[in-house]
């Protein structure tokens, strides 16, 4: 089962029948269980035999996750509603208490139980029933990789939890079509990256019940309290997409010009002090910043928005990175036109790139207005800028490395490109090429990572799959939004490489 030299994990599960007496051992010998590190002395492993057993763990994890899930809703079905009160009868529930049932055909007090039983709250007895229904039932691929260790827990749950009770409205061969999918590329996203390619999906297969849905979400919009000790709180705002990637940018924007001017505090406390201030203080006290709002639509897409289509089949137009349905693209597209008369160009003091991609999201271009008018008039191609030999990037290749990633590039990292550094993955002081297939967004922690951590290999191909091994031997694969693991080759580099003492001067 596991190769030479290595260690394994095995879990047995039997029944345990306590002695009738009382056992008496010997002085300085302790009665109690076994422990696996005693078992498996971790300080006899090398690195990569602990990060073997890591992933042994995961995978095990994932199987018992199945199995728990198959209680759940084992347990569930022997609670049968018929034991509750009926509409009518006195004490039956009503109200916000009857809309809230998860399965009618299971007694509302079912979540109570589970939550005894596991020793938890109400509220994560109720979601993980939720997600364990939501998989045995309408998601039957995703619990099968789960049950075989092939998909951990938390990403499962991620899926189930966007395919779960928001989905409840589309039909299971919708959820099929979803799930077929999003399965194959799971394990290589991070869980934001995950759940936003879900939403994606789902936009995309039944845009009309996505609509339902966020009209039914914005009439529940609120903004609650909830404290957190230590005399601080959270003050969480829910609202549609667009103003709370605006109202994020705009307080992002002001914090950041307090730090240019020389504000020592922390950009997370400028943001907080911000948003109070833009709430309870006259908006003209304060000098105008423009904010930069990223929405990224096909061509198709917006033309189905200003006719007034569902958009079904196309990929849903992506708002700061979030996918929104035609309805929502067509009303941003009424009010970009009011900030710019006269047709699509940059607002006052804003920015505005367009980008250009093939069918399945690959960019082949970002470009501005004025460049896109120029190439038509010269009858030019469009694509990614050519490199140049100096070790500062272009304004081009910046607009293209940044539009191309969106993120920061370090898998699993969700930093937005905007305030990430443009890196050389072969440094340029070795030879590495100041050419978009050499560049890519890393924000300031994974920049020093990559330059300072001894043991670290970055590896890029030309067509922007990055690929990252730790120095215990574990690879993973970053791939830029519309490049797809059927489309892409991954390098490798077995190699250490070590910085040199004349390597890229980072920005730190």
């Amino acid at each position: 089962m596991f190769p030479p030299e290595a260690f394994g994990v095995g879990v047995t599960v039997a029944e345990l029948v306590p002695t009738p007496w009382d056992v008496v051992v010997p002085a300085g010998v302790v009665s109690r269980p076994s422990r696996l590190g005693e078992l498996l002395p971790v300080a006899l492993m090398t690195p990569e035999q602990k990060a073997a057993q890591l992933q042994r763990l995961e995978e095990a994890e994932a199987v018992l996750a199945a199995f728990k899930a198959e209680l759940v809703v084992g347990l569930a079905a022997d609670r049968p509603a018929r034991n509750d009160r009926r509409r009518g009868q006195t004490g039956a529930a009503s109200g916000e208490w009857a809309a809230e049932l998860l399965d009618e055909d299971v007694s509302e007090f079912f979540p109570d139980e589970l939550a005894l039983v596991l020793n938890s709250s109400r509220t994560a007895a109720t979601q993980l029933w939720e997600q364990s229904m939501t998989l045995l039932r309408r998601l039957p691929a995703t619990w099968a990789a789960l049950a075989d260790g092939w998909l951990d827990w938390p990403r499962a749950r991620a899926i189930a939890a966007e395919l779960g009770w928001p989905a409840r409205e589309s039909p299971d061969d919708v959820l099929a079509r979803v799930e077929a999918v999003v399965l194959p590329r799971a394990t290589e996203l991070s869980i934001t990256r995950l759940r936003a390619l879900v939403r994606r999906e789902l936009i995309k297969v039944d845009p009309a019940a996505a609509d339902r849905r966020r009209k039914k979400a914005q009439r529940a919009a609120d903004v609650t309290v909830r404290g957190l000790g230590d005399g601080m709180a959270e003050l969480r705002a829910t609202m549609p997409v667009p103003e709370a990637a605006a109202t994020r940018a705009q307080v992002e924007a002001q914090a950041r010009a307090l730090k240019v001017a020389g504000d020592e505090r922390p950009l997370g406390q400028l943001r907080s002090m911000l948003l109070h201030d833009l709430v309870t203080r006259p908006w003209a006290e304060r000098p105008t910043v423009s904010a930069h709002l990223d929405v990224i639509a096909s061509l198709d897409m917006l033309e189905s928005a200003a006719a007034g289509a569902p958009g079904m089949g196309r990929e849903p137009v992506l708002v700061d990175g979030e996918p929104v349905t035609a309805a929502v693209a067509r009303e941003l597209l009424e009010r970009l036109d009011a900030l710019c008369p006269g047709g699509l160009q940059a607002p006052t003091d804003g920015t505005l790139t367009l980008s250009i991609t093939d069918q399945d999201g690959r960019l082949l271009a970002a470009v501005t207005r004025r460049e896109l008018e120029r190439a038509v008039r010269r009858g030019e191609g469009l694509g990614p800028p050519p490199a140049v030999n100096r070790y500062e990037p272009t304004p081009a290749q910046q607009r293209f490395a940044r539009t191309r990633d969106r993120t920061c590039r370090h898998p699993g990292c969700a930093n937005r490109a905007a305030w990430a550094d443009l890196d050389h993955v072969l440094a340029h002081a070795d030879s590495g090429q100041t050419d978009c297939a050499n560049l890519c967004c890393l924000c300031r922690r994974h920049h020093r990572l990559k330059t300072h951590a001894r043991g670290w290999v970055y590896v890029m191909t030309p067509d922007g799959v990055l690929s990252v091994t730790t120095p215990s031997g574990v690879t993973r694969v970053s791939r830029p939004p519309g490049v797809t693991a059927q489309s892409s080759t991954v390098l490798l580099v077995a190699s250490e490489r070590q910085p040199t003492p004349d390597e890229d001067p980072p920005p730190f």
